[in-house]
């Protein structure tokens, strides 16, 4: 499932900056989040995956991106619970915090292509009102359960569900097998 191109590049980063920059347990383990030099290099790494043009990133502006992805985590979790509504005022806030001012740009020899920030601003800032306008779309559409954290014992980190069947349950195939694996055992025993 596709909300559209531009949607589906800033809900990624946003998943992206949730499971890069928030603590809790991944894959079976503890997760702590990087700081100083290694979040900036995870977020750029995030932002890589989203932009061709991914820009440098200080660790001030990783800073300011890993209180966002606390944020976000929250809408995340929030639709998990089945609370659409806590997930909704969550993104309206950051969506008013944030200025977030859809419109159409075009640079860089580029055709128009959408942004979801207001011209001018900082990179922390463009991206917080990218993810919320994007989750904003999510959320005010009929596909807002295709948002979901992870249903792997040990695991908390967040993903975006584009099955045809929306369907998923786990943040990625290692989760899957693990819980997989764990049942084929526990079958056997």
């Amino acid at each position: 499932m596709n909300f559209n191109s531009h949607t589906d590049g800033v809900v990624a980063v946003a998943v992206g900056l949730v499971n890069a920059l928030t603590e809790g347990e991944a894959r079976g383990r503890s997760y702590e989040p990087p700081t100083g030099k290694a979040r900036a290099a995870a977020v750029a790494d995030v932002l890589a995956a989203g932009d061709r043009r991914a820009p440098v990133v200080t660790e001030a502006e990783a800073g300011a991106l890993a209180e966002v992805a606390g944020r976000l985590r929250g809408v995340f979790e929030a639709v998990t619970r089945g609370d659409v509504d806590t997930a909704a005022l969550t993104v309206n806030r950051l969506l008013a915090e944030t200025d977030a001012r859809p419109h159409l740009d075009r640079h860089d020899g580029e055709p128009w292509h959408l942004h979801f920030h207001a011209a001018g601003g900082t990179l922390a800032g463009n991206y917080a009102a990218s993810c919320a306008t994007g989750l904003a779309v999510v959320l005010g559409g009929e596909l807002h359960d295709r948002l979901g954290v992870c249903t792997a014992p040990h695991c908390d980190r967040v993903y975006v569900d584009t099955s045809r069947n929306g369907t998923r349950r786990f943040c990625s195939t290692a989760c899957q097998n693990r819980v997989k694996t764990a049942a084929f055992r526990a079958r056997g025993a």
